[in-house]
């Protein structure tokens, strides 16, 4: 455990029942979130392999354009 997580559990300790719940239900959803997001992108690795061999042959083949922030 980092040190940075051992101050924050040692402060939790020292708070009511209920608000270490509510801390510890953040957490747990955050992880949970954490572990969604990197299914997701394991099991899109082909499609944006595909979508960015794409976007490099369309650079090569002179079809882009230099994105300029003020027009959009």
């Amino acid at each position: 455990m980092t040190k940075l997580l051992e101050q924050a559990v040692k402060k939790a300790k020292n708070l009511p029942e209920n608000e270490q719940d509510a801390i510890a239900s953040i957490i747990l959803e955050e992880l949970e979130d954490e572990a969604r997001w990197e299914e997701q992108f394991a099991a899109s690795k082909d499609a944006l392999a595909k979508l960015a061999s794409e976007a490099m042959e369309e650079e090569r083949k002179g079809k882009t354009q230099e994105l300029d922030p003020d027009s959009l």
